[in-house]
């Protein structure tokens, strides 16, 4: 970088040398031919590539190179995404009309993937445009913090990390999920040693938070708004119960906690029933408040459960009666529920030639080195199974076992 600066600098004198016997008016034609093309040669060479040092142009030459063939390469790959679309419309259009879908409705090659050179690095410094600020991401403090100044409420946090795997494993099997999967997600999500309140990133010795995904089941803030606004009426419902069966100074503070829920409810059903209405809530103040139930011993529970809950009911609305896998459920839980049923519905024979390109998109795939490497739904569920084999046998999955 320092020499690149400085060798445009130094050449600018050896131009004003070359010129120099110009401007003494005559003196140059007393050179002889041979020296005086040659001076011409260079400055003409000089100023065609705008003073640029050796660095610079083998810079623009790179560039040139790269640009030729990440081009090459987006074209090939926008068409194929393209057709990825197209099928994933058809085969919705074909399931709204009730039609089958075969194999014939999937790409059924592998996407193209880049191996091309790397972006060369600029040796001059560049003029970049403004990046927007990057907003924080809140972690437990902040969600607490945000329950307290808006509801004037602080989670009921459990006495152990035992109490709160019984409490969710009552609720989990009530409401109507199996144990195996409840611990089969749980060792997926967390590894098999996450606690009620772990965030991603900041576990297994991590320090920086990279999303809001919490708990067992690692729900986003955009996660705890929706089941808010279209599972509410359940939570209150058996919040309500609670209160009716305690008494004194406990009973009181279930009280405000039902106050409090009602109110969360009201707003997040204040908005459409979208992903989208539900994000924008989530990135804000009032969205980490609600996210703070996670940590609450009665709320906490709830929300986790309905987050695998809500697939397996959609399951059954589809017709799909099977109980689900561990396995397929994460799928659902990962992948959104329309896109995971895609995936559960499909036959044996057809998940073992299917590439996992169908249900991602385009960023989405390329990110994820466990869909390109694992690149068939059979093989995708397969790693998916034999990770919560593996988790299974931590610590905290044993004790979330027992918890059932």
């Amino acid at each position: 970088m320092h020499h690149s600066i400085r060798k445009p600098l130094a050449l600018v004198p050896l131009a004003l040398i070359l010129l120099a016997p110009v401007a003494h008016g005559g003196e140059a034609d007393a050179l002889p031919p041979a020296v005086r093309d040659a001076k011409a040669q260079l400055l003409s060479q000089f100023f065609a590539q705008g003073g640029a040092s050796p660095a610079v142009l083998e810079y623009r030459r790179k560039l040139a190179e790269y640009q030729r063939i990440r081009g090459a390469f987006d074209e090939e790959a926008g068409a194929y995404w393209s057709q990825i679309s197209e099928k994933r419309k058809g085969r919705n259009a074909k399931r709204r009309s009730g039609q089958q879908v075969t194999l014939d409705d999937y790409v059924l090659e592998h996407p193209p993937l880049y191996n091309g050179p790397k972006r060369p690095v600029n040796p001059e410094p560049e003029q970049t445009p403004d990046r927007p600020e990057r907003k924080p991401i809140p972690v437990v403090a902040d969600l607490l913090r945000a329950a307290q100044d808006l509801y004037q409420f602080t989670p009921q946090r459990p006495s152990s990390e035992v109490e709160f795997k019984r409490a969710y494993a009552r609720y989990a099997l009530a409401s109507g999920l199996t144990r195996e999967q409840a611990v089969r997600v749980y060792s997926f999500e967390t590894g098999g040693t996450g606690s009620y309140d772990v965030q991603a990133g900041i576990e297994h010795g991590g320090k920086r938070a990279i999303s809001t995904a919490m708990g067992y089941n690692q729900l986003l803030t955009t996660n705890s708004v929706e089941l808010l606004a279209e599972q509410g009426h359940e939570f209150i419902r058996a919040l309500s119960e609670k209160v009716a069966k305690t008494s004194g100074p406990a009973r009181q503070a279930l009280e405000h906690k039902l106050t409090v829920l009602k109110k969360m409810v009201a707003q997040a059903k204040s908005v459409p029933d979208t992903w989208s209405e539900h994000e924008k809530i989530g990135n804000t103040a009032q969205g980490w408040a609600m996210h703070a139930m996670v940590l609450d011993v009665d709320i906490g529970p709830m929300l986790q459960t309905h987050k695998l809950l809500t697939s397996v009911l959609f399951a059954r609305t589809k017709g799909y009666t099977r109980p689900l896998t561990a396995a397929e459920l994460e799928m659902m839980n990962l992948t959104g529920d329309g896109t995971g049923l895609d995936m559960v519905t499909m036959p044996q024979a057809m998940r073992e030639q299917v590439p996992t390109s169908n249900f991602f998109q385009r960023g989405g795939y390329e990110r994820n080195p466990v869909a390109i490497r694992h690149n068939t739904v059979a093989k995708l569920l397969a790693v998916t199974d034999t990770r919560m084999d593996s988790n299974s046998n931590n610590a905290g999955a044993r004790e979330l076992a027992a918890a059932f």
